[in-house]
């Protein structure tokens, strides 16, 4: 007997990956709890590209905010030391800034901050939205590190009440975490995947559902490993 799985991701993901699930008897619904918007006006913009006429220390926790610089930038490539996120986030900063611009990396932003901290910077600028987690500046300012925050974007929550009980709910964020929660509450079956360590530490507020961790902060690594983990449920079961 078949036993088809059914999983809720809380954001768009790529259409090759919910087909590569379909054809291991696993549905994939996207329903997006989260939406960003860039928020950037001319005078921000003006002070944006002032800051790339000299070399600054830059921290990008988001690709929403690494996208919105590089749009404000209109094509100028400043000379930035930036310490990012993995998976995405790098992949955009490196196409558009370069390898050699990344200074530091993190699977959270905990450990980016602690990766600054470790090779002596003095002072940052945090790109950033109006909704960001606490961890990365509260730790460099527990180390005197003098950080100028910038907000880029705006996250706007979108809940939406679910009536199935998913065999599995994939967050990219703890907004995403927040949004759902505020309206929903996780089936007992229900395995929970979280992006980093900080999107489930913010599941853990609300659940005491199993959570799985994706190996790499990319959103394309947390499909694949709910894909892996229940490609191998089945097979167990099946067998």
């Amino acid at each position: 007997m078949n036993h088809s799985i059914n999983i809720l991701s809380t954001r768009p993901i790529d259409t090759l990956l919910i087909e590569e699930a379909a054809s291991k008897d696993i549905s994939i619904d996207c329903i997006s709890f989260i939406d960003t918007t860039v928020s950037i006006n001319q005078s921000k913009k003006e002070s944006i590209q002032a800051l790339a006429e000299t070399k600054n220390t830059i921290v990008f926790t988001s690709m929403n905010a690494a996208e919105a610089i590089i749009e404000s930038l209109e094509g100028i490539k400043p000379i930035w030391d930036i310490y990012c996120m993995g998976g995405t986030t790098k992949t955009i900063i490196k196409d558009y800034f370069g390898a050699d611009s990344i200074k530091g990396t993190g699977k959270d932003a905990l450990s980016l901050a602690e990766g600054m901290i470790a090779n002596g910077t003095q002072e940052a600028v945090f790109f950033c939205g109006n909704i960001r987690r606490d961890e990365l500046p509260q730790l460099l300012k527990e180390h005197q590190i003098a950080l100028k925050e910038v907000v880029v974007y705006e996250t706007i929550v979108t809940p939406q009440e679910i009536i199935i009980a998913y065999d599995a709910i994939l967050f990219f964020s703890p907004s995403a975490v927040d949004s759902f929660f505020s309206v929903n509450k996780a089936a007992d079956i229900t395995i929970l995947f979280a992006i980093g360590n900080t999107t489930a530490n913010a599941i853990a507020n609300y659940s005491s559902n199993t959570v799985v961790k994706a190996d790499s902060p990319e959103k394309d690594n947390l499909v694949k490993k709910a894909i892996e983990y229940f490609t191998k449920d089945l097979a167990n079961y099946n067998s």
